[in-house]
């Protein structure tokens, strides 16, 4: 198989947190690296540290957050980069503006399915413990819902798959081709 040289789209991973979107966003970065892409990890976390500090989890700001998100990762798509954004963005209608901002033909859902129990049990911030005990409110999964996507480009199931099949299933699915 052989990677196109461009890759001027975004990779959209959605899923609980703990699903695994950052460590398989990372992962895939190496891969595509090895091959020379422009490649930028935009990670929900680090954006929310900076950029959309101040906003919190109430339904308006987790829409303006995903609207900063798609607004940032356009910029890095026009100079030519694939970005790789991971958000949970619990919202169908967020990720829908989203993709409308960055354009339906620059755009890849990847949605990472994972059960709650699982997630609960990689959350090593202590997240999910907290949330049930009422320390953090509207929690997606434990107090505000995650609608999954209803057509996403690629699912990975992060509890039935490797990181290694993952980014392989990933790499075949949205950026080689068969030569």
């Amino acid at each position: 198989m052989k990677a196109p040289s461009q890759h001027n789209f975004v990779v959209w991973f959605t899923g609980l947190s703990g699903a695994g979107k950052t460590t398989l966003a990372q992962e895939l970065k190496k891969q595509l690296d090895l091959d020379g892409s422009n490649v930028y990890v935009l990670d929900g976390d680090v954006l929310r540290g900076g950029l959309n500090l101040d906003l919190g989890f109430s339904a308006s700001d987790r829409s303006e957050n995903i609207r900063r998100a798609a607004e940032v990762a356009k910029l890095w798509v026009d100079e030519g980069f694939c970005v790789l954004a991971t958000f949970i963005s619990p919202f169908q209608a967020d990720r829908q503006k989203a993709r409308d901002i960055i354009g339906a033909h620059r755009f890849k859902e990847v949605y990472i399915r994972c059960p709650l129990e699982i997630c609960e049990t990689r959350d090593v911030k202590g997240l999910y413990e907290k949330a049930r005990a009422g320390l953090i409110r509207n929690f997606t999964g434990i107090d505000s819902p995650y609608e999954p996507p209803i057509q996403a480009d690629v699912i990975i199931s992060s509890d039935k798959q490797s990181i290694n099949e993952s980014v392989n299933h990933l790499l075949k699915s949205l950026f080689y081709t068969e030569r």
